[in-house]
């Protein structure tokens, strides 16, 4: 079997990934920036020709998205340069590489999902940075596989700044909660992510993926599925604009993602996102299973 190397594999995403890899009898090599720090190409070249992987999978991202309008040069330092660096050491070894990207490469304008052959046209420096990481990648790495997704809910690493999550911690505090509702996409959650991406591992084909649970909603609907499922009727959910909520970081109104190309090749598409959702819940303990 191909042996796979996890980079941020301590966070939402890759602690998941990681798992399931490793469960699969995948021989798995976990990397976070305590072995290697990807900004700095000397030791991803030592890493990365010292041990030698058939695939490297690129998780590792800035990924605080209004943080990033002020901290510019740290963004494109990680998710820039840090996947050149890893880009240009995969090409050097001949590994495949798999780069994690987002929905945010998109600026929202289209009337419909976004599938894999729309052009790119980012609205943030999140998105910007992702999508140089995505020109390096097909630039250097014949066998590359970049996977959009969108909206990434997990349980590990990094999990509790993730927005189901943050909005639990606000129905602590009070009844009624103003969320954003004209932001549409489609809720990912990492449990069913991984696997999806195992499957992409087994098929010599390469280019763009878009990887996303079934199904498309706003911030909104997605807070409101939350405690609609738990039957906490005592919170109320508000629907606001995204004008009436202002970031510092412009977000693109549509980023739905199509999967025409999973499709094609046979691959199951991810179950809808009530039902991921609910999974997620019944994982966190506080939604009981129905006897």
């Amino acid at each position: 079997m191909k042996t796979i190397l996890v980079t941020g594999a301590d966070g939402m995403l890759g602690v998941d990934l990681v798992s399931f890899l490793e469960n699969a009898r995948y021989p798995t090599i976990p990397s976070t920036i305590h072995d290697m720090d990807i900004v700095n190409p000397e030791q991803v070249r030592s890493v990365l020709h010292s041990r030698k992987p058939d695939v490297v999978i690129h998780t590792a991202a800035y990924t605080a998205v209004d943080r990033a309008e002020s901290e510019r040069d740290v963004c494109m330092a990680v998710n820039h340069q840090g996947t050149l660096n890893i880009a240009q050491a995969c090409a050097e070894i001949n590994a495949e590489l798999v780069y994690i990207s987002t929905d945010y490469v998109f600026d929202g304008a289209k009337n419909s999902p976004y599938v894999e052959t729309d052009a790119p046209h980012p609205l943030n420096v999140y998105g910007e940075s992702k999508f140089l990481g995505e020109k390096a990648v097909t630039r250097l790495v014949p066998r590359h596989k970049i996977c959009r997704t969108s909206w990434l809910h997990g349980l590990s690493g990094i999990a509790g700044t993730n927005f189901i999550e943050k909005i639990l911690r606000a129905a602590l505090t009070r009844n009624t909660l103003k969320v954003v509702s004209d932001q549409m996409g489609c809720p990912t959650f990492t449990f069913d992510l991984a696997p999806t991406l195992e499957q992409l591992l087994t098929l010599p084909e390469y280019g763009v993926f878009h990887l996303t649970n079934s199904g498309a909603c706003s911030w909104f609907e997605l807070a409101a599925a939350v405690f609609e499922i738990l039957g906490e009727s005592n919170i109320t959910v508000v629907p606001v604009t995204s004008a009436e909520f202002p970031r510092s970081a412009k977000r693109p109104m549509n980023s739905v993602l199509a999967s025409p190309r999973l499709v094609g090749l046979g691959i199951p598409p991810l179950r809808h996102w009530k039902d991921a959702l609910r999974e997620y819940l019944l994982q966190r303990k506080i939604l009981k299973k129905k006897s």
